[in-house]
């Protein structure tokens, strides 16, 4: 071992024995299970069904009372899928001399018997994420939790075919626009309600009968948004990743 790995292994015990006595600290002094310190939870689950029609509270946290730092978090998602897309771009030059991967021949389907099961699981699943992305406001679930189903309804295909398969149904400039436009959509939400004299992301949509889908105002409406940017993200990253791995540009190991 030379001086620089000792140096190496030495600032990571120290980062990682002050990190877990930093973590033991904070784990102390969190509360008592079950008991809640602040009462900003309380108050909005006493008013949020009266306020904004919304029999899924958590959701009326994260579109409406808090959906500004919500932007913030699809954002988040947003550069990061930026990030891996930039360090898988494609690159001149021959395929596979980066750590000797080589091309990977992805041409086989998996046997009859699987796809009659997987294609329908993929319609299924297509459907289910439907109905959670659209009934956010009203029962657990949301555009975060209906894009990872509805991208996972995509890679069914997928698992039951090849790569091929996964491209000819996945546009990648189609799929970059829906996420451009998901993540750009939740912020002109914002951007009306100030055109209407309203504050950033103010709830300006009819709210509708309580218990219905056409409840909730901008809630619904930003639910919906967040699940296009969450399935076009998912599906960028598994695009780039399997055309960066069948050209032979990620190495072994």
């Amino acid at each position: 071992m030379n001086v620089s790995d000792r140096i190496r292994r030495l600032v990571f015990l120290l980062s990682g024995a002050l990190f877990f006595v930093l973590y033991c600290y904070a784990a102390a002094s969190l509360p008592p299970w079950g008991h809640y310190r602040g009462p900003y939870g309380n108050v909005i689950a006493r008013v949020a069904v009266i306020e904004r029609h919304a029999t899924d509270v958590v959701n009326a946290i994260n579109y409406d009372y808090r959906g500004f730092d919500t932007l913030g978090e699809e954002f988040i998602l947003f550069t990061a899928v930026l990030g891996v897309m930039l360090l898988l771009r494609r690159e001149e030059g021959p395929p596979g001399p980066r750590g000797g991967g080589g091309k990977i021949p992805d041409a086989k389907v998996l046997s009859t018997t699987i796809q009659i099961f997987t294609l329908p699981a993929a319609f299924l699943t297509t459907l289910f994420g439907f109905y959670i992305g659209l009934h956010g406001q009203l029962s657990p679930g949301g555009g975060f939790q209906a894009g990872v189903i509805l991208s996972t309804a995509v890679l069914l295909v997928y698992i039951a075919q090849n790569t091929e398969a996964f491209q000819r149904i996945t546009s990648h400039t189609v799929v970059e626009v829906l996420e451009a436009a998901g993540a750009g959509g939740y912020a002109i939400v914002g951007l009306l309600a100030l055109a209407g004299g309203l504050p950033f992301l103010t709830n300006f949509l009819p709210l509708g009968p309580t218990g219905n889908v056409f409840s909730a105002g901008t809630i619904a409406l930003i639910s919906a948004i967040v699940g296009v940017e969450v399935t076009a993200a998912f599906l960028l990253v598994t695009y780039t990743y399997l055309q960066e791995i069948m050209r032979g540009s990620i190495p072994n190991g």
